[in-house]
C-alpha cells in the first residue's frame, strides 16, 4: 500500500484531513486512530506529529505527507515540497524590543530565541550574520523579557503577541508558509502519488472556482465571454429562442459578484452560480 503521513493534530491536522475528504480518501473518525488502511484507494494514512513528519518521508518509511513547509525546512531531513496545499499559510519573522533592533545586520553577535533553530540558523549564515540560536519548543516571546534572548524568531499572524511582549517586527521575513505535500528528495513520481497530486491539485481548484450559468443575446455573446473566458474556452448552448444563448464557464469565487455585476450590465440574465465538489484540469 501507498504510505500517506498526516498530522495528528494541531493546526494541520483538520484541514489537511478535510482536503483529503475531499479528494475521496478514508479519514479517522475516531481522534485515537493511529493508523487508517483504505483499502478501496490502495493507501494507509499514519497519524503523526507534524514536526516529525519530514523525518519519516526523508528516511522513506512513509512514501509522501502532509505538513508544513515550516517544519520541512526545518528538519533538515532529504525531503523535498512536491505541491503547495493553501491552508495554515503563516509568516516568519524576526521581533526585538521595540526601537532597539531594525535591520538583519544588527544581529550579529546576538542571541536568537526560536522554536525553528535549524531554519533560522541556516538563514542567518547565508546571509554572513553570526548569532547565536537558542532552542525553544515555545512562548519565545518571553525569553528576552527573562533574558535568555536578544532577539525572536516566530510566526507572526497579527503581532499582537509580540507587542504584548514589548516586541516589534523587523527587517524581511524569514519564511511564508503554508502546508505542503512533500516527498523523499530523489524519488521518482509514482503511479500512486500521480493520483494523490491530481486529486489534491482538482480539490484545490474546485476551492477556488465556482461554476457560472447564464444566458445572454447573441448579439451580446462576445462581450460576456471576455468576462468568463473559463479555463480554455467557456461552453456555449443555443436555446429555443434563437436569440439567446447559454454560457457555462469556470470563474474565481473570490471575483462570482463582480463578475455577475459585468455580465448583468452586458445583457445576461438567469445568471446562477454553482459550487465545484470535485475537479480534474
Amino acid at each position: 500500500m501507498f504510505r500517506i503521513a498526516v498530522p495528528n493534530k494541531g493546526s494541520l491536522s483538520e484541514p489537511a484531513s478535510q482536503m483529503l475528504v475531499e479528494a475521496g480518501y478514508r479519514q479517522r473518525r475516531d481522534g485515537r486512530e493511529l493508523v487508517v488502511p483504505d483499502e478501496a484507494n490502495d493507501v494507509e494514512f499514519f497519524f503523526l506529529r507534524p514536526r516529525d513528519i519530514a523525518v519519516y518521508v526523508g528516511s522513506g518509511t512513509v512514501d509522501v505527507g502532509i505538513t508544513g513547509r515550516d517544519l520541512l525546512l526545518d528538519s533538515g531531513v532529504a525531503a523535498v515540497e512536491h505541491r503547495p496545499l493553501g491552508f495554515a499559510r503563516s509568516t516568519f519573522r524576526f521581533a526585538a524590543p521595540a526601537g532597539e533592533v531594525s535591520s538583519l545586520e544588527q544581529v550579529n553577535g546576538k542571541r536568537v530565541a526560536t522554536s525553528y533553530d535549524v531554519l533560522v540558523g541556516r538563514y542567518l549564515a547565508d546571509r554572513g550574520i553570526s548569532a547565536e540560536v537558542v532552542h525553544l519548543d515555545g512562548a519565545v516571546e518571553s525569553s528576552v523579557q527573562l533574558g535568555i534572548a536578544d532577539v525572536v524568531a516566530d510566526v507572526v499572524e497579527t503581532g499582537t503577541t509580540l507587542r504584548a511582549a514589548g516586541l516589534e517586527v523587523f527587517g524581511e521575513p524569514i519564511l511564508r508558509s503554508e502546508a505542503v505535500l512533500i516527498q523523499p528528495a530523489g524519488r521518482d513520481v509514482s503511479p500512486a502519488l500521480a493520483v494523490l497530486d491530481r486529486r489534491l491539485q482538482g480539490v484545490l481548484v474546485a476551492r477556488r472556482y465556482v461554476l457560472m450559468d447564464y444566458d445572454v443575446p447573441v448579439e451580446h455573446v462576445e462581450q460576456a465571454v471576455a468576462i468568463t473566458p473559463g479555463l480554455e474556452s467557456p461552453t456555449i448552448s443555443p436555446l429555443h429562442d434563437g436569440r439567446w444563448v447559454a454560457v457555462r464557464s469556470m470563474v474565481l469565487r473570490a471575483d462570482t459578484n463582480r463578475v455577475m455585476d459585468e455580465l448583468y450590465d452586458v445583457g445576461a440574465r438567469a445568471i446562477i452560480v454553482t459550487s465545484i465538489h470535485a475537479s480534474r484540469i
